[in-house]
This record gives C-alpha cells, sequence and structure tokens, in this order.
C-alpha cells in the first residue's frame, strides 16, 4: 500500500516565499558580488618619476660636537659619497651642496655627538649634467609594463590586495633609469586585467589588448619568492627578472633578513638590483619590444613564419622555371623559316624575391599598424615584420619583395608614399 505525504497550506505558502525571496537576493547580490572583485583596499598610485639624479643606500657614521652638527657632517659626508659612485669630478663641499637638490632619509640614529644614517642623495641634473658629460643624459627603453609577482605560503599576488613588494616599485623613484616603467596602480580593473596567470599566456592578441590599456610596448615581470622559517624568523627571498609574452627568464639573485619587519628594506635592495639587471639587459640589446607583439594579423609564430615565406619563395621560383621550360619547348617545336635565321623565343625571367630595409616615421601605435597594413597590401610585397621599434621617432621594417628596390619605390609610391631611396633601404613617410 502506497503512501502520499502532502505538506499543509500554510507550510507550502512559507516555502514559496522563502523561495522568492532568495531568488530576488540573489539578483541583488549579483552585481555587488561581481563588483567586489574589482573594489576593496588595493591600489598604490606611483610616485611621480623625476628626471634628477637618484643616490641611494649611502651609509655614513660620523662625530660632532653636537647632534646638529654631527648630522651635517653626515650629510656632507653622504653628498661626497654620492657623487663619488656616480663618477663625478672633485668638486668642493660647497659646490656640491648647489647641486643637491634634496636628501633622503632611509633610516637614521641621533645621539649626542654621534649620527648613523643611511641616505640617499638626489642631485639635480640640469645642474649635474654639465660635469658629468654624456652621462647626465640617457637614452631610456621602451615603454615597460611591469608586473611585481609576490610568491609566499603557496599563494600568487599581483593587486589582489595591497602588499609591500607592489608598494615598494610603487615608491621607487625611477626617473634616473635607463628603463621607462610603466607601473599600473593596481586599483579597479588591473587586478583583473593583470595577473599570476597572464604572464604565462603566450596569446600575443591577449598582450597586445593589454599593453594598449597602458600604453606600453612590452612587459616585464619582477618576481619575489618569500619563504618564512618560521613565523617571526629569517626570511630568505628569491627574486627572479622576467621579460616579454614568452615570460623568458635574465637574471636572479637572493637576500635573506633576520625577521619580516625588515622585508621592506630588503625589497628596495632588490628593486635596486632589478634596475641593473634591466639595464644590462637593454644595453646588451635582449631587453626590446617583441615586434610578434605589433603584428595586425594575428599570432603567428615566427619560426612558422619564416617556413611560411620560404615556402612562397621557393613556389615562385618554381613556377618561374616551369613558364621558362614551356617556353623553350614552344620554340622548339616551332618551324623554321628558310628566308631567316631561326631566332631564340624570349623566356620569362624568374622573379628574384629579396629582402629590403624600410624606415618609416612612428608617431604613435596607431601610425605603426597602419603603415604596416598599407605595405603588406602592396603589390609584389610577400611580407613584412618590424625589426625596429621607436614610439616617437623612426622605426624599420623588413619588406621581402618580388623585385628590385627602385621597383619597391614605385609601388610604394602608388599607394601614397613619400619614398627616399638610399643604398639598398628606403624612407617613407605620408
Amino acid at each position: 500500500m502506497t503512501r502520499q505525504f502532502s505538506l499543509p497550506p500554510v507550510r507550502v505558502t512559507l516555502v514559496l516565499a522563502a523561495l522568492a525571496f532568495a531568488f530576488v537576493l540573489a539578483l541583488i547580490a549579483g552585481p555587488t558580488m561581481v563588483g567586489a572583485q574589482v573594489e576593496g583596499d588595493r591600489g598604490i598610485s606611483a610616485v611621480v618619476a623625476s628626471t634628477d639624479i637618484d643616490v641611494g643606500g649611502i651609509e655614513v657614521d660620523v662625530s660632532g660636537s653636537n647632534p646638529e652638527d654631527a648630522r651635517a657632517k653626515g650629510w656632507r659626508d653622504a653628498q661626497r659619497q654620492a657623487w663619488a659612485k656616480i663618477g663625478g669630478p672633485s668638486l668642493s663641499d660647497g659646490q656640491l651642496q648647489s647641486l643637491v637638490s634634496a636628501v633622503v632619509i632611509e633610516r637614521e640614529r641621533v645621539g649626542p655627538r654621534r649620527y648613523v644614517a643611511t641616505l640617499g642623495i638626489i642631485f639635480d641634473r640640469a645642474r649635474a649634467g654639465g660635469y658629468l658629460g654624456r652621462g647626465g643624459q640617457r637614452a631610456r627603453s621602451a615603454p615597460m609594463l611591469l608586473v611585481p609577482l609576490t610568491v609566499t605560503g603557496g599563494t600568487q599576488l599581483i593587486y589582489e590586495q595591497r602588499n609591500d613588494w607592489q608598494r615598494a616599485w610603487a615608491e621607487y623613484q625611477a626617473g634616473s633609469s635607463k628603463i621607462d616603467y610603466v607601473r599600473p596602480s593596481g586599483a579597479g580593473g588591473d587586478s583583473l586585467l593583470v595577473t599570476a596567470g597572464q604572464i604565462n599566456r603566450r596569446s600575443r592578441a591577449w598582450w597586445r589588448n593589454i599593453l594598449n590599456q597602458f600604453g606600453a610596448s612590452d612587459v616585464i615581470v619582477a618576481i619575489a619568492k618569500l619563504d618564512h622559517e618560521y613565523p617571526g624568523g629569517p626570511v630568505t627571498a628569491r627574486f627572479i627578472a622576467r621579460y616579454g609574452p614568452d615570460n623568458t627568464y635574465l637574471d636572479g639573485f637572493t637576500l635573506r633578513v633576520a625577521n619580516p619587519r625588515q622585508i621592506p628594506a630588503m625589497y628596495n635592495k632588490a628593486i635596486e638590483r632589478f634596475d641593473t639587471i634591466y639595464e644590462a639587459a637593454l644595453a646588451d640589446g635582449r631587453l626590446k619590444p617583441d615586434p610578434t607583439l605589433n603584428q595586425s594579423g594575428g599570432s603567428i609564430d615566427p619560426a612558422i613564419q619564416r617556413l611560411i615565406d620560404a615556402g612562397r619563395q621557393a613556389e615562385a621560383a618554381a613556377a618561374a622555371q616551369r613558364r621558362a621550360e614551356q617556353a623553350e619547348r614552344d620554340a622548339a617545336a616551332r618551324p623554321a623559316e628558310p628566308t631567316a635565321q631561326p631566332t631564340a623565343a624570349p623566356t620569362a625571367a624568374p622573379v628574384v624575391v629579396s629582402s629590403f630595409v624600410v624606415q618609416f616615421a612612428t608617431p604613435d601605435a596607431n601610425t605603426i599598424d597602419g603603415t604596416l597594413a598599407a605595405v603588406r597590401s602592396t603589390p609584389g610585397v610577400r611580407g613584412a615584420a618590424t625589426s625596429s621599434l621607436a614610439i616617437g621617432g623612426t622605426s624599420v621594417m623588413s619588406v621581402t619583395y618580388g623585385g628590385s628596390l627602385s621597383e619597391l619605390a614605385q609601388a610604394l609610391a602608388a599607394r601614397g608614399f613619400t619614398v627616399r631611396q638610399g643604398s639598398n633601404a628606403l624612407a617613407i613617410s605620408r
């Protein structure tokens, strides 16, 4: 015998009301839950980068007749040390004082007659540049998006919440560096665009969208891996410098402090080491924008693109050879005229595919995309790719063309470019 159970009418009404209330609550809380992913206590704005010459980490230990006298002697000693550190010529204390725009107190202890401190000295570049010669003016890299990644306790942290590693980079005075750092604040949607997973993503189209958001040409990654021996005890940090959409390794080093309170000071030292690594990579030619990030035709691997170009060249050469052989057969089958000497039938010359250097002005990123698209659509052009980018200056592309340099110049002029021809190279502009 089957028994059937039913809820009383009052209980059914309560259940339906509870379900309706839960549905309305979900509709209201939905946007709040999504908004919580980009809200909260996060976001550290970077300091305004000054072009002055900043020399930090100068340690002094001097004595004086009173605290004020000891501090004055310490500051003068720090100025002399900083000036020697950047290779300045011999100057008096009065001359050095006129070149200093600020003294940064990183750490100090003042006694009745003793002054122990770690100071930073900032020299005014306009005044000090005359003594430093070419060292006063420094060429900088293309804009590089900085991604500060902290790895600790099995978690990876960038902008999800405020952290000391991002704060150290935000407070770093990068005006005197050769690297043009682009440092997002981490507020708003920055924490959704730049994540730890993005670092290992190879898609050029995805990276191109992110770099365009921040006005950068490429990406550099500064990784800090922290290992706490025990709560409140020594901390060992492994720092790794990487760059590019392929997450290429540059260099790494290890620092150690006695307790977590010393981590911010360790970060400041680490950033100086990172800047040295990136400047060395820039000097070696390794730290330069990846040309595949500016190709508008999709994210094709450079090796695959070279294979495609080689295949097209081989196909063109084979077609030219077939036309030549067919012309020879036609000439042989044609009857000879008795009153005239037989003449050889003209044969089609094989198409010679060559690679030429083309310089073009690039005031902004849109000009790069437009110029590449126009050159690639020029008749006879088999391929075009940038080999050197300089936003606000002159960039260089390598153009594969089926013909001579003069023919390429005429074809580009027909596309509306003003063409100047040099030795195996062209310069175009609109």
